[in-house]
């Protein structure tokens, strides 16, 4: 093919920026003439039509062709993955499809020139190829690998083994509609996948309109993939084996006419007509796996095609544009002139690309707008009596977390090791465990809105998928074990933190904390978790809370449901401790940050800043021999410590749901100003780190060392040196 530059004149506005145009493909004057999606429709309405099968072609070109461009023009990027699939998103798109999520992050400059081409990007002041181009792995632009904040674009990517929670959450939200990813085979390696869908297939078997689009090129990252040896009826039976019953897979090598060596060739090496024909195959395989998916059977299509193909190299040599591949440099513009597309071509692809679906993805997909959600009404709290009998606090926030569940027939509870364990089994009681099996004895009915895979990713990946999509969730975990669900569970916040529409707040619940877990050892001991909460503090929308007792988690929880956009995590023990807080006084504490229970007279002032429920006990009771040295006390409960930060501590104001407020200077001083401070936790010190921030008096920490096996909670705080014996101590030796 010849690649020229036409006249400025002579291309639309969109394309400038495109370094090389090319003569028209065979027969565009016959099946190029006119759009094959025409004005006012969504799709090709027939996929034996020549013209929609050339066409389909056209975009899968155009799709390659901007991916290397904008690629190139950074030197810096990955282009070789989504090129070997561009038939197949091409086909979705044709077809209507443009709910398109994907589990590869390595896909993105693809999923940016679609978004181009169907003028989605016009939201960003995006409008010319060129513009695409400068934008491209800048601030305020189109980053490395997805994000929440880009028109169109339903879900963030990165680490791999999550894009499936994201389209299997939108699938469960909006069954009437369609949602593909695309998994690359150097990804599936990861257990997260199959076996995350495998559990999703047995709770919902209804929800089946998700489809998985296996991008089987032969290749990971930098090196071969760990499937490339499998044949094709092997690939089949795994997908088979693994619950699905529909297996459509489209091999590109059955169409090979240059006699290409090994099992993964390259289309766009293929005479004309055998493009034409693999286009063909694709479309049709589309078609026949969106439909099956659509109609209640859990479905995979699979491509296979090597890696690159298309592009400037095959392989894992594809995968990631170095220094060297710049847009000058031959190799790269031997590979963009031998894509290069006419410019009628140009404008018939996007024509196209905008009418598929009804219009740009950025006006049409579904988390583009704010999710309608039913009222919840209001919550059945009870406030117990300060002083009176101890109460679980986990038991009382279940009570409140069933209302909403019946209140929102969407609304799904996950958890991995049971809610009996923590203490909410009144949660299972309200809205009963999905399973197969009906069982009252067990709370379980195929019905059931509390969902049970023995995964923390497959928890958290759901139940923030959920959420991100626009419904309503609660992630359950032990402190102990949720760190592996934790990675999903922070994409999902930091895209919450720039998307353009509000969306509920993921909402956790960590129970069976450190001290409470004194037989079952280590294993169960890891508190260390809340440093990764303490470190997301400065993201700007999260917030860990610790409810005083069994009053203050209803009102953390109470006001967690109406919060957007937020990574909200509640922790608390499933013992039941002694009521010291009114529900007013958290609902306060939400705002301030804390709230002071115990305040005693003396010739000096200790203030105890204490994060957790359980580390109460000693320090009352350190407070009272403090107080029987003549040295007087204020117990102040943190409760929402990211309240305690000042201002310029976070990057709230960069959020696109802010929230800037924080206890000021005054009140800090009214809180926690003494003659020595001393920062008291059952987890990691770095939670208190907003207090010591801030904090101009002698001050001191006190917090969990590490795990042992021990009969008690008071033998474990013992062994960690969190007894009232040391802060008495440590008090001391600060007011000396």
């Amino acid at each position: 093919m010849t690649a020229t530059t036409p006249k400025a004149t002579s291309a639309p506005k969109f394309c400038e920026g495109i370094q090389y145009f090319g003569e028209p493909l065979p027969d565009f004057d016959k099946y190029g003439k006119e759009s094959a999606i025409p004005i006012g429709k969504t799709a090709i309405s027939n996929i034996q039509d020549k013209a929609a099968i050339y066409q389909t072609l056209l975009y899968a070109d155009a799709l390659r062709y901007l991916t290397l461009q904008v690629t190139g023009s950074k030197a810096s990027g990955h282009p070789g993955g989504f090129a070997s699939q561009a038939e197949a998103y091409a086909a979705l798109v044709m077809l209507g499809h443009k709910n398109i999520l994907t589990e590869v992050g390595h896909h993105a400059p693809g999923f940016y020139s679609a978004m181009f081409l169907d003028r989605s990007l016009e939201d960003m002041d995006i409008t010319t190829v060129q513009q695409l181009r400068e934008r491209f792995r800048e601030k305020h632009g189109l980053l490395g690998h997805l994000s929440g904040m880009i028109p169109g674009i339903l879900a963030p990517a990165g680490p791999l083994g999550q894009g499936q929670h994201f389209a299997m959450a939108a699938a469960y939200l909006n069954r009437d509609k369609l949602f593909p990813f695309t998994v690359g085979d150097g990804g599936l390696g990861e257990p997260y996948i199959m076996s995350s869908i495998a559990h999703f297939n047995t709770a919902f078997p209804q929800v089946t309109n998700f489809l998985p689009v296996l991008v089987w090129n032969g290749y990971s990252q930098e090196h071969h993939s760990m499937v490339s040896l499998k044949t094709n009826d092997e690939m089949g039976n795994y997908w088979v084996g693994n619950g699905f019953e529909e297996v459509v897979l489209v091999d590109a090598k059955d169409f090979d006419d240059t006699n290409q060596p090994g099992d993964y060739v390259n289309s766009t090496e293929f005479s004309f007509e055998k493009r034409l024909q693999f286009t063909k195959a694709v479309l049709e395989g589309i078609d026949k796996a969106a439909k099956s998916a659509l109609s209640g059977k859990l479905t995979v299509f699979i491509i296979k095609q090597l890696k690159g193909s298309g592009v400037h190299a095959t392989g894992s040599k594809s995968h990631n544009l170095y220094p060297k591949d710049t847009l000058d440099a031959p190799h790269m513009v031997e590979a963009l002139k031998k894509r290069a597309l006419s410019v009628e071509a140009w404008e018939l692809v996007r024509n196209n690309c905008d009418r598929a679906g009804g219009g740009p993805a950025g006006k049409t997909a579904v988390t583009e707008f704010e999710r309608d959600l039913p009222e919840i009404g209001e919550l059945p709290l009870q406030e117990f009596a300060v002083g009176g009998e101890p109460k679980v606090s986990t038991t009382a926030m279940g009570t409140l977390v069933g209302k909403v569940g019946q209140a929102d027939k969407n609304f799904l509870v996950t958890n991995a090791d049971g809610n009996a364990a923590s203490g909410i089994g009144n949660i299972n009681q309200a809205l009963k465990i999905i399973h197969p099996t009906q069982d009252d004895i067990y709370n379980q009915a195929p019905q059931g809105q509390v969902y049970e895979p023995l995964s923390e990713d497959a928890c958290a990946g759901l139940a923030a998928g959920l959420c991100l999509m626009g419904g309503r969730s609660l992630w359950c975990s032990y402190e102990s074990f949720a760190i592996n669900g934790l990675p999903i569970w922070q994409t999902v916040t930091q895209a919450m933190a720039e998307l353009r529409r509000p969306t509920p707040s993921t909402i956790t619940l960590f129970t069976a904390g450190a001290l409470e877990q004194g037989r079952n050892g280590w294993t169960h001991q890891r508190p260390e978790i809340e440093a990764y909460f303490a470190s997301m503090m400065r993201n700007g929308n999260i917030f860990p809370l610790f409810p005083t007792d069994a009053n203050s988690i209803q009102a953390c929880y109470e006001w967690a449901v109406t919060t957007k956009n937020k990574g909200i995590v509640i922790t608390a023990s499933k013992s039941p401790l002694p009521i010291r807080t009114t529900l007013e006084q958290t609902r306060q504490a939400l705002k301030d940050g804390a709230v002071v229970l115990q305040e005693t007279d003396g010739n000096q002032k200790v203030v105890f800043a204490v994060i957790g429920d359980m580390m109460l006990k000693p320090v009352f009771a350190a407070a009272e021999d403090l107080q029987k040295s003549g040295i007087g006390s204020k117990i102040v409960s943190v409760i929402n410590p990211r309240r305690l930060y000042r201002p310029e501590d976070t990057a709230w104001d960069t959020c696109s749901q802010p929230d800037g407020d924080f206890m000021d200077d005054a009140k800090f001083a009214q809180f926690f100003d003494g003659d020595a401070l001393i920062g008291a936790t059952g987890g990691a010190p770095a939670m208190l780190e907003p207090v010591m921030l801030r904090s101009n008096c002698k001050r001191d920490t006190l917090s969990w060392k590490r795990g042992e096996t021990t009969s008690s909670a008071g033998e474990l705080m013992d062994f960690n040196g969190l007894t009232a014996e040391a802060l008495k101590e440590k008090a001391m030796k600060l007011v000396k």
